[in-house]
């Protein structure tokens, strides 16, 4: 497994496309907002956490189908589904891998990203706690978006119509908790729900990917 997990990191900082370009979105998305709304720190400052959390799900998004494309293209895939390696698994090393490469670094560069949308400052440490226990749901949930579309063409579209759904819970949650920390207010609620939403597509969504993959490998 840890072998499969170097592969994947590897493969994500050298193949392009993966390592990089989620974060280089989302810096985009946060330099544009202030040109398409002005310059009011008063308006950047309310809607900074649904901003945050808009930018880093789409970023999250970009990289979706590389999970498994790469490895359905070069046969390793086939290989790995016959190992004795259990497949659900190999999909929760592929989507740890994702977040890894993707979901964490937007974790470590959220409060710059937050200041310059003038995020007020009781938001940040909200701000980095809501995105560390959502984007591992975002990971989760696209890894299994990308075993359903895996092998067809021009699945990406596909993964994205799929996909978008899903992550709306964890958008809704993330985005109130840190727009109630940001703002003193209470931010139980929220907080449990984010953290139910992301243990529960951790407990389930790998075997439901393990079982797309082997309809999909026969």
């Amino acid at each position: 497994m840890i072998a499969l997990l170097t592969r994947d990191l590897k493969l994500a900082t050298r193949a392009g496309g993966g390592f990089g370009l989620g974060l280089a979105f989302f810096l985009i998305v946060v330099i544009l907002v202030p040109f398409s709304v002005g310059p009011e720190s008063g308006l950047l400052s309310d809607i900074a956490p649904g901003v945050l959390w808009l930018g880093a799900l789409l970023a999250c998004l970009l990289s979706l189908d590389r999970i498994l494309a790469l490895d359905w293209e070069d046969g390793t895939l086939d290989l790995v589904a016959t190992s004795p390696l259990p497949l659900e698994g190999v999909v929760t090393i592929k989507a740890l891998a994702h977040w890894l490469t993707t979901g964490l670094p937007m974790v470590i560069a959220a409060p710059l990203f937050g200041l310059l949308l003038n995020l007020p400052q009781p938001g940040y440490f909200w701000l980095v706690l809501s995105l560390a226990i959502g984007t591992p749901a975002l990971s989760v949930v696209g890894t299994f978006g990308a075993a359903l579309t895996v092998g067809l063409k021009r699945g990406g579209l596909l993964l994205s119509l799929l996909v978008l759904p899903l992550y709306v819970p964890t958008l809704i949650f993330g985005a109130e908790l840190a727009r109630r920390g940001a703002d003193g207010q209470a931010t139980t609620t929220p907080l449990l729900m984010l953290a139910g939403i992301t243990f529960g597509v951790i407990a389930l969504l790998p075997f439901a990917s393990a079982l797309v993959l082997r309809v999909n490998l026969r």
